[in-house]
């Protein structure tokens, strides 16, 4: 499932990216740019604007709470998305598809008590980011448990 969420949803946008969910994000969302959005690449949008019913949307979900936790709630029971199936595949700034980098390439690139005590790397070929499993990831599962999420 692919998603767009209007400029009012940047965390829950980051959260869904966090659990490996394909969401177009950008302050140029809304209105009419979010519907032609959402027509383009064939895309649920995610909205808090009541009035955008009247715009004649294509398919959308009306998030409900302005908290988060709440909110990721809610598209995950809506769209019987499974929180850890692809968790931590993409990035959370730009939503592209992460890839395995090997240990070695990422050397010069991480802090060097990183590299000593990771194994695995990923690497984001288009904002150039690397990610690695440590102490923040962990959190993160912590978080989606706590929602009632079952885990890895």
């Amino acid at each position: 499932m692919k998603f767009v969420a209007d400029r009012m949803l940047g965390k829950l946008a980051r959260w869904l990216r966090v659990i490996g969910q394909d969401v177009t994000y950008g302050p140029h969302l809304s209105g009419y740019g979010l519907i032609r959005e959402a027509r383009r690449e064939g895309r649920l949008i995610l909205t808090r604007d009541r009035s955008l019913a009247r715009k004649k949307p294509p398919d959308y979900l009306l998030i409900q709470s302005d908290q988060f936790r709440e909110q990721l709630k809610q598209v995950v029971q809506a769209c019987r998305l499974e929180p850890f199936k692809e968790a931590f595949t993409r990035c959370v700034e730009c939503n592209t598809v992460l890839q395995p980098v090997p240990k070695e390439a990422v050397r010069e690139r991480v802090p060097p008590y990183v590299f000593s005590n990771q194994e695995r790397f990923s690497f984001c070929l288009r904002c150039r980011r690397i990610y690695w499993p440590a102490t923040h990831q962990q959190k993160m599962v912590e978080q989606l448990k706590a929602l009632g999420f079952g885990g890895r």
